[in-house]
């Protein structure tokens, strides 16, 4: 068990924040292969939790023992502002239900959150081996190598992105959702839609995509990459350029030559 740090840097602490990432996506990646067959909404909900389960076993004693005083989040689809002070906010298999059908695209992320702002996050990618890291006020970085959004100033040649936040979402953002893409479809050059919303916000901060949006939404899938697309250059924002908040209803993250651009798009 690594030494508790909590007079430690934060810096420090985000050094031991990837290794306990690393180390559960090990974990996880150890589980992946076969398509996870299902026939009912419980049978699934058993297989999403065996996954959960397996990751926290290695990241809540480690995470806990770097900052014993921290708060822990326990539902990774919980939205909302924290309490004042220090919370972990971890999803132990971002994209689980890709990891249930073989698919490659998930993940592990832990992020610490101090007074509601992420302050470090660490996000690895079991499949690729990449482990991306975001220091407030140190940049982002994949690997040790410094990320930087695209210098992208026209809509209509950016590569964009959404995703669903969550199943059974409320009717009127299903519509909403609907619309958006649709209005992208008209105004950018590429529109994907995937899941989990995280790797997507690493595409942003990597410079490989222009932009992404959701409507709704939960801290673990937000917070990880508003840290690193905002070390990175980008801008976070709501759908309609109001600043961003855990409270808010809908969440932009572009480059900030399209921002203004995507805002007019996105509330058309």
């Amino acid at each position: 068990m690594p030494e508790t740090l909590e007079a430690a840097s934060d810096a420090e602490l985000l050094d031991r924040t990837a290794l306990a990432v690393r180390l559960a996506g090990s974990a996880l990646r150890e589980r992946f292969g076969e398509v996870a067959r299902y026939q009912t909404r419980e049978e699934l909900m058993r297989a999403l939790a065996a996954n959960d389960d397996r990751a926290l076993d290695i990241l809540r004693p480690r995470l806990t023992h770097l900052r014993p005083r921290a708060g822990w989040v326990e539902d990774e689809l919980d939205g909302g502002a924290l309490p004042p002070g220090e919370w972990w906010v971890v999803d132990p298999a971002e994209g689980n239900i890709n990891h249930l059908h073989a698919l490659p695209e998930w993940a592990v992320t832990a992020t610490l959150v101090r007074d509601n702002r992420p302050v470090l996050t660490a996000v690895h990618l079991p499949m690729t081996g990449d482990t991306y890291t975001a220091l407030t006020g140190a940049g982002a970085h994949l690997d040790g190598r410094p990320l930087n959004v695209a210098p992208t100033t026209d809509l209509g040649l950016s590569i964009v992105a959404t995703s669903q936040a969550r199943p059974d979402e409320k009717d009127d953002v299903v519509r909403r959702v609907g619309s958006s893409v649709t209005a992208m479809f008209f105004d950018a050059l590429v529109v994907r839609t995937a899941v989990p919303a995280t790797l997507h916000l690493l595409d942003v901060a990597a410079g490989r995509i222009d932009a992404f949006w959701q409507f709704a939404g939960a801290r673990a899938d937000l917070l990880p990459g508003t840290l690193l697309v905002t070390e990175a250059g980008g801008r976070i924002s709501d759908a309609e350029g109001r600043p961003w908040t855990p409270r808010s209803e809908s969440f932009l993250a572009a480059a900030p030559g399209i921002h203004t651009q995507a805002v007019a798009t996105l509330t058309r």
